[in-house]
């Protein structure tokens, strides 16, 4: 009799320290720092034989319950041969600046993801980042992936990446 009392006790105490743990996940769920988006346009530039720039608008979404506020943002190509190419980042005003030289790429519809921008919980927002890559813009135009490295100022970071499904 006692081995069943000691039994029915301890599987009641495990039920409840496992509703604790739930329930500890559950009030956490929103505090995790994270981007979710997607590429939604690039736009490609050649500046010479050995350089281009790439212009690339997407959309983000902080799924967290707290702000992100962006400290960097770094963008990345695998070319068509896999290797990995690193971009220098270029300020808003050089992007406007480009739309407004090359009638050819359009409008300028997004404002730049640039340090210290804000993104509001839960808030979905269109940016722009404009990249200039040392290689040919056929590289650029023939890439296998792209991916957007965005670093929030306490640490945290998210990566948007356009995939080989393009």
């Amino acid at each position: 009799m006692m081995r069943i009392r000691f039994l029915i006790y301890a599987l009641a105490g495990l039920a409840l320290i496992g509703v604790a743990v739930a329930w500890v996940f559950y009030i956490q769920r929103g505090a995790h720092l994270e981007l979710k988006g997607q590429v939604l346009k690039v736009r490609t530039l050649a500046t010479d034989e050995n350089s281009s720039v790439a212009l690339i608008d997407f959309r983000i979404t902080n799924v967290a319950d707290y702000p992100w506020m962006v400290r960097s943002v770094e963008v990345s190509v695998i070319d068509g041969q896999g290797y990995l190419v690193e971009g220098s980042t270029i300020s808003d005003t050089d992007a406007t600046r480009l739309f407004d030289y090359f009638p050819l790429l359009g409008k300028k519809y997004n404002e730049s993801l640039i340090m210290r921008s804000r993104i509001q919980p839960h808030q979905t927002v269109d940016r722009m980042a404009g990249v200039r890559f040392e290689v040919p813009e056929v590289q650029i135009r023939n890439r296998k992936s792209l991916r957007i490295h965005v670093v929030e100022v306490d640490g945290g970071a998210s990566d948007i990446v356009e995939g080989a499904g393009r």
